[in-house]
């Protein structure tokens, strides 16, 4: 026997060699090729039928996956309408997002979802979009900045114990921003994520692994900060008493690595359902027992181990650089899959700018620039799939916000508000968000909040214009 016959017989990709190795064993048991391959026909036929064991087990184990990935691929259709789902905030939310959510919802793998008050419209799932499904799993509806999370810590601090030409030189110092960015070799931390052995798992882990490490303890462009500033509390919690303290908040993500994974596996998933109605082409999915599903997991939770990583550096920087340990920290991620109990059955709950909110979970929700930000703690929420807003929410898109906004404007909130900016561009403007107050008040029974956090001294990427 050999792999040309195997192949004529229509077997393709892993399942060549597993036929091959199970028709070397039969023919050394003495029977003839006719025999072998009228066999292996039959497991072709009904690979169900020898799963339980014997020589074609781990053929029948293969091809039976396939199946169920052409299957998938066939039953590609949406759903006439979409299946019901909780919104929280609804007169704060943009037709569009809502329209995107109502696709996602008609997939034929959605079994729930939930649109948080911060929603609007994002590629595939809107932003503030939670999305469950079942045995799958949608690249975009994590997003392209896989793992793009929330850290902050506490220090023990006055928060006007450091002045706003120190804290500005700290962060222009022990931190950096923008697309492509990295420390010099010299100055560069390591950590632990660096060396999992996950990155040799995967041909493109391994490509990324060098960017990935010269980049490891930066931040993006966009929306991702590093702000010192004064957290209140009003009652004991964290593990401290009320009053005022000096902390760090940051925003960032898994920078050029994640984006690369994204793209990469959304278009696979493109092209595993070309038949997929337009509408849905970037809510294209994984199955998660498929090889490509698979394999998006591993590399989607590495990413998002690294974006915490990239946080834990930021923050180690600056507290060594202040002379102090860290008296509490909270953190969250915000662009992930989850694997999460829904009603008896475990499902894969996508949340794309949404923050987890478990029953006693503590997340964080920040404001914009220059308006204030929040701890939280979460009510296990169940029509809202344990969920929260991962911030503000935009209500003026990056192209309208540099079309409508006034440079003179935004520096006379900036300045009325005490908020010292580095870089920061018109496009993140405070006045581009919703009001965060507004947001917060809107899912009061999802979430309870611990403590304010208000910004004083602000870095960010430039933008396109700075303001």
């Amino acid at each position: 026997m050999n792999g040309k016959q195997i192949t004529k017989l229509g077997f393709e990709r892993k399942a060549i060699g597993l036929a091959l190795s199970a028709a070397t064993i039969r023919e050394r048991a003495g029977l003839e090729r006719s025999a072998i391959l009228s066999e292996l026909r039959a497991v072709q036929a009904d690979p169900a039928a020898y799963l339980a064991g014997g020589v074609y087990a781990e053929l029948a184990v293969e091809l039976n996956a396939q199946n169920t990935l052409n299957e998938s691929r066939m039953g590609a259709a949406l759903s006439p309408s979409p299946l019901p789902y909780g919104v929280w905030g609804a007169d704060l939310i943009e037709p569009g997002a809502s329209a995107q959510m109502d696709v996602a919802m008609r997939l034929p793998i959605a079994r729930a979802g939930a649109l948080m008050p911060d929603a609007h419209v994002g590629y595939g799932l809107p932003i503030g979009g939670v999305l469950a499904t079942e045995n799958a799993v949608i690249p975009y509806g994590v997003g392209v900045d896989i793992g793009c999370s929330m850290r902050l810590s506490v220090f023990p601090m006055r928060p006007d114990a450091v002045k706003v030409e120190e804290a500005q030189s700290l962060l222009l110092k022990h931190t950096r921003f923008g697309a492509g960015v990295a420390f010099e070799k010299r100055e560069r931390d390591d950590h632990e994520v660096l060396h999992e052995s996950t990155w040799q798992d995967q041909p493109l882990l391994r490509h990324l692994f060098d960017k990935a490490a010269s980049q490891i303890g930066t931040s993006g462009s966009g929306n991702h900060f590093a702000e010192f500033g004064t957290l209140t509390l009003t009652s004991a919690d964290l593990g401290l008493e009320a009053g005022e303290y000096l902390a760090l908040l940051s925003h960032s993500g898994s920078r050029g690595f994640g984006a690369q994974v994204a793209g990469h596996f959304t278009g696979l998933a493109e092209r595993l359902h070309p038949n997929l109605d337009p509408a849905a082409r970037k809510l294209a999915w994984l199955p998660l027992d498929a090889e490509e599903g698979e394999a998006y997991w591993q590399a989607m939770n590495l990413a998002g181990r690294y974006a915490l990583a990239n946080h834990e550096l930021i923050h180690a920087r600056l507290a060594r650089a202040l002379g102090v340990r860290v008296l509490a920290s909270v953190h969250n991620s915000h662009n992930l899959a989850w694997k999460q109990q829904i009603n008896g059955r475990e499902m894969i709950v996508h949340r794309k700018g949404a923050t987890p909110a478990e029953s006693g979970q503590l997340g964080l929700i920040p404001g914009s620039m220059a308006d204030p930000g929040f701890v939280v703690r979460g009510r296990g929420h169940v029509e809202a799939l344990s969920s929260a807003s991962h911030g503000a929410g935009r209500q003026l898109g990056r192209k309208a916000a540099a079309n409508k906004l006034v440079k003179k404007e935004v520096a006379a909130y900036l300045k009325e508000r005490g908020v010292t900016l580095i870089g920061g561009g018109i496009d993140e403007a405070p006045q581009a968000y919703k009001r965060i107050e507004d947001v917060i008040a809107r899912q009061s029974e999802l979430v309870d909040v611990v403590a304010k956090f208000t910004p004083r001294v602000v870095r960010m990427d430039s933008g396109s214009e700075d303001i």
